[in-house]
Order: structure tokens, then C-alpha cells, then sequence
């Protein structure tokens, strides 16, 4: 009790706490072990006990503890963990994560019991209509709750370990992620979903110089990006009709524990929430294994609206089959540097194939009938792509490769997400052969032939692969990328009916000088040490030039 004048402390608790007095007054024993040298510090009461350096107390507003509250900067554990509100304010977070410590935010670590809540909540609404209309009796209900306690444990904490290491993801992009940041604060703010001041986010000269110190954001100013985006994709999908795909029942039936799933399937089909449901748990998905930035820069790189980016992210899963790619990613006994690496080349693939389709299609609103008309092309060209491939394309994603396996990354999931850059162009090909009624492989040999021609499949796969840390120099390299692709399918789709790869080589010989000074052009491109947009973009626009004859 804090009216207690002193309270003795054994050597053993001296030993532990790092202090050197027998005895110690209560408010000062709260704060000694608060700045206790161990691995977690965690915070399950109500009451703000940490607060950085460059805050005074009043600033806080918790005048109960001003006497017992510490500095961040004088921590010395390893983890925060915040199990109640406002254990820490938000500048301590930040001041903790700056010194090395680990510590998300309040939101991030309470989530599951939120979660908890919306999960008991939904199974409540699909039962009480089955209790009302007489197929489900009172008892029988409590039981089966009881039966599910487990089972919605595991719901809970699956999406809380998902968004744990959707924040190590993004952590993991450093100082070269903190532009793309910065602009996507920019962004939310210009939308009203943020509110830098509020949210304890600096300035952009200040992010923008610890980005020149080779420091990116701490986890606590991640996690606020993570939620807001979470909330702007959930908001963009409930306004659009993918809910509505008939496609997504399995995405709405997953939220539900699997003896609902088997007993009641007409009552979750049926769920009034069914719309808000869905959208929530494509948002997570979408985030959780995409990264913060790459569902919003395609937003500004293909000019369409957020709602689109879902529908895509969720045909490009399908045709890709992602899932089988993340749980390996997830089971594989790999470093975790390795792990979130893997995870970050994943994001960047499937970010491409996205883009491809969101350019094929002229409405993207739901998921469904996409899948159903590309899949079966998508996945023949998926078991032959090795020897589809040119020879200057192999070459590079052959070095990914090594560079994958140096880094200790398995032959086997080294390969599934290489594969995912090797059928990049897969998407707009086998849409290509489905409006000309030819056949995907013949239609690949075309594309593959024409770009090894010209030296467009080395442009592409160069322009896909890097990654300039100034946002808008990346929009307009991943905007070429799609370009080197979208041009040469242009092309091809303005050939007559016929053998395609008869008709480009008849058009290569009936433009070889003109084809040979671009080919030259692209030779010296090649002998450049440091790549860059400006030089892509000239090669795009003389490739326009060459391809619209």
C-alpha cells in the first residue's frame, strides 16, 4: 500500500531490481520496478507509467501516477508489452523503440480482446436466428458456445500473430521505406483519416532526415500507419460490391469456427454482417501480407479506386494460389530475417501480377468471374513457364535465386516465390489468348520472342526489380514495368488472326534497321552501372515509337 512508509527488500530483490537499499518507500519500489533489468515489462492495469524524456507529467493527464512514472529512456527491458490502455504514451513508445527496445502500442497488443469480441458477437447474430426460427434450442446454443471457446481462440490469435508480423514486415523496409511513408501520411491526411499531432507522428523533414541517418519508423509509428490503412481498405470494400461475390463465401465462412461451418453454413451464408464481415477480413488479409504501402501506391500507379486493389488482391491470390505460399512462409523453420524477407519478395510479386490484371480489365468489382475465366490459362502457363522463359529473363531470376538460397532461404520455398516473378505477365497473356482464341503457350512464345528481340524482357524484369527510395521515381519504374509488359500485348493483339510468332518475325524483318538502333540503344543501356527511371522511361518511349509502326 502507498501509505506504507518503507518496505524491506531481501538481497534476492535488491539482486533482481539492480538496487542497493534494504529498504525502499512504496511509489519509488513501483518505479524501480518499472526500470527492473528483465526481458518483458508488462502492463495489464489502468494508469500511464511511462512517458519519454521530453515530456513533463501534465503533458500525460495522469496526475494519479506522476509520482511513480519513469522515462522510457531508462527502461532497461528488453519488450513492453501493453495488455491495458495507455501503459505508455505514444512519444514513449517511440523514445523506447528509438534506444532498441520492442514494443508495439496499446491497440496493437489489446487487439485480441477486441477481436474476442467482434468473434462472440457474430457467431451470437447467426445463432439467434437459428434459436428464433426454431432450429436451435437454448441449451443446445450455450453448449455448443462452450465447444467453441477453443476454437475461437485460435480465430483470435491467428489474426493478432498475422498483424505482429505484418508490423515486423514493415519494420524490416528501414530508412529506403520512409519516403513511401511519408507520402502515404500525406495521403491519409489529405482524406481526414489522420491526425499527425494526435497520433505522436513527426514531421516530414524530421522523418525524412532520420531516413538520411539510415533509421526508418519504430514499430509504434508503424502500427498507427497499419490500423489507419486496415480502416481506409475496410471503409473502400464495404462501399464496393466485392462483399457481394458469391466467390467469397469461403473468405466469410472462415471467420466462423469449423463446427458452425458444418452445421450451420445457411445461417453464416444468411449472416446480416455478412457484407462487414467480409470486408474486414479482406482488409487484414490485404495488409497483412501485402505491407502498408503497396495496396496504396497501386492505387496512384494504376489510377483506380481502392475498392478495385481488393477485388485484384483477391483474384491474384486465387490464380496464384497465395495461401499455400504464406503458410509455407509460416511453417518453414527459417531465420526470421530470412522469413520477412521472403514475405517482402512475395508482397512485391504479387503486387505486379495485381497490376497486370487491374490493366486487362476494364471492371474489377468483384473477384469471381475473373478467376473463373483466367485460372485454367494461368495455370497451364504456370506448370511450363521454366521453359517459356528467354534466355536474359532466366539469367536474372536465376541470380534472385542464389541470392535467395546465400541468404539461407530453402530450395523449396525458394522456388515457389521465384515462380511468382517467373509468371509475372501471365495474367495479360492468357487474357490476350482468351480474346484472340488462341492458344496461352503460343501467344507466350510471341511475347517471349518479341521482347528477347528488342531487349523489352530485359527492361522489364529490370524496371520490376528496382526499388527507388523516392516514391514517385518508383510509380513511374513499377508504371514502365507494366508499360515494357502492356505495349508488346498491344502489339500482339493488333496482329492478324494467324501463327503470332510467324507474324512477328515477319515484322522484325520487315523493320530490322529500325529495330537494330533500338536494339543498340537498349546494349548501351545495358552497360550502365547504376539504372535508373530516366534512362527506362527513354527506352519505353522509343519502344512505343518502334511497336505503334
Amino acid at each position: 500500500p502507498r501509505s506504507q512508509k518503507s518496505i524491506p527488500l531481501s538481497p534476492e530483490v535488491q539482486t533482481l531490481l539492480g538496487l542497493s537499499v534494504s529498504e525502499i518507500d512504496p511509489g519509488a519500489l513501483i518505479s524501480a520496478i518499472l526500470k527492473a533489468p528483465a526481458d518483458l515489462l508488462w502492463f495489464g492495469g489502468i494508469g500511464t507509467y511511462v512517458k519519454a524524456a521530453s515530456q513533463n507529467n501534465a503533458e500525460v493527464g495522469d496526475p494519479a501516477n506522476d509520482a511513480l512514472r519513469v522515462d522510457a529512456e531508462d527502461l532497461r527491458v528488453k519488450a513492453v508489452g501493453e495488455g491495458a490502455n495507455l501503459g505508455t504514451t505514444q512519444a514513449a513508445r517511440i523514445a523506447f523503440s528509438a534506444k532498441g527496445g520492442r514494443i508495439n502500442t496499446d491497440f496493437i497488443d489489446n487487439s485480441a480482446g477486441v477481436d474476442c469480441s467482434d468473434n462472440e458477437v457474430n457467431i451470437k447474430i447467426a445463432l439467434n436466428r437459428e434459436m428464433a426460427e426454431g432450429r436451435l434450442a437454448q441449451d443446445a446454443r450455450d453448449a455448443l458456445l462452450v465447444r467453441m471457446t477453443d476454437d475461437v481462440a485460435e480465430l483470435v490469435l491467428e489474426d493478432n500473430r498475422l498483424q505482429a508480423l505484418a508490423l515486423s514486415i514493415a519494420e524490416k523496409g528501414g530508412s529506403a521505406a520512409v519516403a513511401s511513408y511519408v507520402r502515404l501520411m500525406e495521403t491519409f491526411e489529405a482524406s481526414g483519416r489522420l491526425d499527425r499531432k494526435v497520433e505522436g507522428l513527426a514531421a516530414n523533414d524530421e522523418l525524412l532526415r532520420r531516413a538520411a541517418e539510415g533509421r526508418g519508423l519504430t514499430r509504434p509509428e508503424l502500427a498507427v500507419l497499419l490500423s489507419t490503412a486496415k480502416l481506409a481498405l475496410q471503409e473502400a470494400i464495404e462501399n464496393s460490391s466485392l462483399p457481394d461475390d458469391p466467390a467469397l463465401g469461403s473468405d466469410l465462412a472462415a471467420a466462423f469456427p469449423s463446427e458452425m461451418q458444418r452445421d450451420f453454413a445457411a445461417a453464416i451464408a444468411d449472416h446480416q454482417l455478412r457484407r462487414e464481415i467480409i470486408a474486414t477480413k479482406i482488409a487484414n488479409r490485404i495488409i497483412n501480407r501485402m505491407g502498408i504501402v503497396h495496396p496504396f501506391e497501386l492505387v496512384e500507379e494504376e489510377g483506380c479506386a481502392l475498392g478495385d486493389i481488393a477485388a485484384a488482391f483477391v483474384a491474384v491470390e486465387r490464380l496464384l494460389d497465395m495461401p499455400a505460399i504464406w503458410t509455407a512462409l509460416d511453417d518453414a523453420k527459417i531465420a526470421e530475417s530470412v522469413r520477412l524477407s521472403l514475405f517482402a519478395q512475395a508482397a512485391s510479386a504479387m503486387t505486379s501480377q495485381m497490376a497486370d490484371l487491374l490493366r486487362v480489365t476494364q471492371t474489377l468489382s468483384q473477384a469471381g468471374p475473373v478467376v473463373a475465366r483466367l485460372e485454367p490459362g494461368v495455370d497451364r502457363l504456370n506448370t511450363s513457364v521454366d521453359g517459356l522463359l528467354s534466355p536474359s529473363v532466366k539469367r536474372q531470376w536465376d541470380m534472385l535465386t542464389q541470392q535467395l538460397l546465400d541468404a539461407g532461404a530453402p530450395e523449396a520455398l525458394t522456388a515457389a516465390v521465384v515462380r511468382l516473378f517467373k509468371t509475372d505477365g501471365a495474367i495479360g497473356i492468357v487474357d490476350l489468348a482468351e480474346r484472340r482464341g488462341d492458344d496461352e503457350v503460343a501467344v507466350t512464345s510471341a511475347f517471349t520472342h518479341l521482347g528477347e528481340a528488342l531487349g523489352l524482357d530485359w527492361a522489364q524484369t529490370l524496371a520490376a526489380h528496382m526499388s527507388p527510395g523516392d516514391p514517385w521515381e518508383r510509380l513511374l519504374v513499377n508504371s514502365l514495368a507494366r508499360d515494357f509488359q502492356q505495349m508488346r500485348l498491344t502489339f500482339l493483339a493488333g496482329l492478324p488472326k494467324g501463327d503470332l510468332d510467324a507474324a512477328v518475325t515477319k515484322w522484325l524483318a520487315d523493320h530490322a534497321p529500325r529495330v537494330e538502333q533500338f536494339r543498340a540503344t537498349v546494349e548501351r543501356a545495358r552497360t550502365i552501372p547504376n539504372p535508373n527511371g530516366a534512362m527506362l522511361s527513354h527506352i519505353a518511349g522509343q519502344a512505343r515509337g518502334l511497336l505503334g509502326r
